[in-house]
């Protein structure tokens, strides 16, 4: 990484260079002592929101018509520049969000895996869902036009960045990648608690556009110590799509402001989630213990700082007494849980105080750690609750974002049939069971079909695997559109509409369109999917 790329400035990156603002000022924060880390930051001005929005309304009719070629040849060198210049990005992000460096090692190669596997899906290229139905002029009593459809991209999209994966879902992770992909520009809002850290990736998304060659306004990243430029962006109307991951309080008030432009946008926002776990009696006695001890590591991995973290337990009440004492032990021995920043950790401090006020509700454990002033650090904590008590309060459903879980005690099969069918929607539900187990279970899984986006098996809900088939979303109020994912492939479907061309010429078509199908992508023609040229 050079010295250019490596300097930060604190300022917006806007128009391929870093533009001076001169909004509030803020410092990013070391959650360890909260000590101050330099440089000062700037809050993007309302002039520089509306350049990098002209921008990108300037960059989009060039970017959008790039052959998925160029754009995947551009995917490839952010990712290549991720690579040559990750050193210092995981420096920073260690010293910000505090996540040990093996972790941020780890998501800095999953954010360029993202990066290469929209660049295949575009190479490959029938993603674009072509689809063809030729002229019949001799069709009675009318003939029938040529009609020839496919996915084109949408325009601008706003990414915001998330607390909790400084690399994979912020500047240069899965919204953005795909968004791009897709063939729209991005403004990105960086989230507040790593700006350096966000500086650095965006010069190097910055380099990428410029060393392909394609116009400045495709990227463009801003800071913001509040929430007034996120407002100002989402309001835009040069603004066709929003992607945040974050609070259910920060995606609703998205939602709401998506829906009631003059022109309402898709708002795609992934809003946490408690993912219901279910263990069910026969896997409690045959390995009761070890599926303990996978929840003690799932619940509290990343200082249950993780959407998918399993914050709700269903325990067969007849089965799982040395269960939950094993669990009891394991959680007192831990010490303290380093958290993001010290806000978080002081939301997650009050959101356990709460819950312990319930009185239906008994903490029956809590870990004996010593936690030092000054820092953003959070004590692991149990619960446990009958199920009619659960059933009984709609807020014990509710995500606690930190290292603490909820265990909901159920009698027979009815009673967690019930508790199924209660819930709302979640990213991940998971089902603890034998074979026999399972095999009577059919039930269960199709209440869950309804209730979230991803299933598990005797497993754990969180690491999220990067591929074609996942499913990253879930009804709502896990996301705003549960008809979406915000990982995998299918991701580049968010930031994509419908465009259909009727008796057009050939030569003025798409060329996934075309007779002769240059590309050799996969279409659906007169109702057969083919990578066959038109006669």
């Amino acid at each position: 990484m050079g010295d250019t790329e490596s300097k930060l400035t604190g300022f917006s990156l806007i128009g391929g260079k870093s533009v001076e603002d001169h909004g509030a000022g803020f410092f990013g924060a070391n959650p360890a002592d909260a000590s101050r880390l330099e440089p000062q930051f700037f809050s993007a001005t309302s002039e520089n929101v509306e350049l990098a929005a002209s921008l990108a309304t300037e960059a989009f009719p060039v970017f959008a018509h790039q052959s998925g070629q160029a754009r995947a040849r551009f995917l490839r060198a952010i990712g290549e520049n991720l690579t040559a210049g990750g050193a210092p990005v995981i420096d920073r992000a260690h010293l910000e969000t505090g996540l040990p460096l093996t972790r941020l090692q780890g998501e800095l190669g999953r954010t360029i895996g993202q990066l290469k596997m929209f660049a295949e899906v575009l190479e490959e290229g029938s993603w674009v869902d072509a689809r063809i139905d030729g002229a019949d002029p001799a069709r009675k009593p009318a003939p029938r036009p040529d009609i020839r459809s496919m996915l084109r991209p949408i325009g601008p999209v706003v990414v915001f960045g998330a607390s909790n994966f400084p690399l994979a879902f912020s500047v240069a992770g899965g919204d953005t990648a795909s968004a791009l992909a897709a063939g729209n520009p991005v403004l990105v809002k960086a989230h507040p608690a790593h700006p350096g850290t966000s500086e650095l990736v965006g010069k190097l998304v910055q380099k990428a556009v410029k060393e392909m060659g394609l116009p400045a306004g495709v990227f463009s990243l801003l800071f913001d110590a509040s929430i007034d430029v996120g407002i100002a962006l989402v309001k835009h109307p040069a603004v066709k799509a929003v992607a945040f991951t974050g609070s259910a309080a920060g995606g609703q008030a998205l939602m709401r402001l998506a829906a009631e432009r003059p022109e309402p946008i898709p708002c795609y926002a992934e809003m946490g989630s408690t993912n219901p776990m279910f263990i069910l009696p026969g896997a409690m006695r045959d390995r009761g213990a070890a599926i303990a001890q996978g929840l003690l590591g799932s619940f509290t991995l990343g200082s249950g700082q993780f959407c998918t973290k399993p914050g709700l337990v269903f325990v067969p009440q007849q089965e799982g007494t040395d269960f939950v004492q094993g669990l009891q032990s394991s959680v007192t021995a831990l010490g303290p849980h380093g958290m993001l920043t010290q806000a978080i950790a002081k939301k997650y401090s009050s959101s356990v105080r709460k819950r312990m006020d319930v009185g239906s509700v008994q903490a029956i454990a809590v870990a004996n750690a010593i936690l030092e002033d000054n820092c953003a650090a959070g004590t692991a904590a149990l619960f446990e609750v009958s199920l009619d008590e659960f059933l009984a309060d709609p807020e014990l459903e509710e995500e606690i974002f930190g290292p603490t879980t909820l265990l909901v005690k159920y009698g027979d099969k009815a009673a967690i049939l019930l508790a199924a069918e209660k819930l709302h929607g979640h990213l991940t539900a998971t089902i603890h069971g034998t074979e026999e187990d399972l095999a009577n279970a059919d039930d269960l899984i199709r209440i869950l079909d309804r209730k979230v986006g991803r299933i598990l098996f005797n497993g754990y809900p969180t690491g999220v695997e990067v591929c074609h088939a996942m499913v990253h979303g879930g009804p709502y109020p896990a996301t705003s559109d549960g008809r979406s994912t915000s990982v995998g492939s299918r991701a580049i479907f968010r930031f994509a509409r419908q465009v259909c061309y009727q008796d057009c010429p050939d030569a003025a078509l798409p060329a996934e369109l075309r007779k002769g199908n240059p590309l050799g992508v996969m279409r659906m023609v007169n109702g057969r999917l083919t990578r066959e040229a038109q006669s």
